[in-house]
């Protein structure tokens, strides 16, 4: 049998450089409501909504793993997920999905869950509520 033991030195992993912060994985939750099921509106009020996510945690589109879409059963014009795309998040996965229909929930909401990368702690983190949607998360609205 051949002897499969390395004979070269252990060498010492590379070190981390000073500005190198530990990167975790983290979720960022966001919600904006929408004025009214339009294509077009949908698309933009998302586009802001994202735009807001990554703005608020220092966050480019490298950094997001994947996002999902909520939108409550009221909003129907368009997929969320294309206003990422849009944003130039071809190759991130997206994923959209309707909210459960509870009796006396606000209406037009888009909500988004994406999880990134960051160096930020958990209590770092931002989470976005846009126009009515702040009303969901007063303890979390900026």
């Amino acid at each position: 049998m051949a002897d499969v033991t390395d004979s070269t030195p252990d060498a010492a992993p590379p070190a981390l450089s000073p500005a190198a912060a530990p990167v975790s994985v983290r979720a960022v939750r966001g919600a904006i409501q929408l004025e009214a099921d339009e294509r077009e509106h949908v698309l933009a009020s998302t586009r802001e909504l994202v735009t807001a996510v990554l703005e608020a945690n220092d966050l480019t589109k490298d950094d997001v793993i994947s996002i999902v879409f909520t939108a409550t059963p009221d909003v129907h014009s368009e997929f969320p997920a294309v206003a990422a795309r849009e944003l130039g998040m071809g190759d991130v996965p997206l994923m959209c999905t309707q909210e459960i229909d509870v009796a006396g929930a606000m209406p037009l909401v888009i909500r988004l869950m994406a999880h990134v990368t960051t160096p930020r702690t958990r209590s770092e983190v931002t989470h976005i509520y846009l126009r009515g949607a702040a009303a969901l998360r007063r303890d979390l609205a900026q």
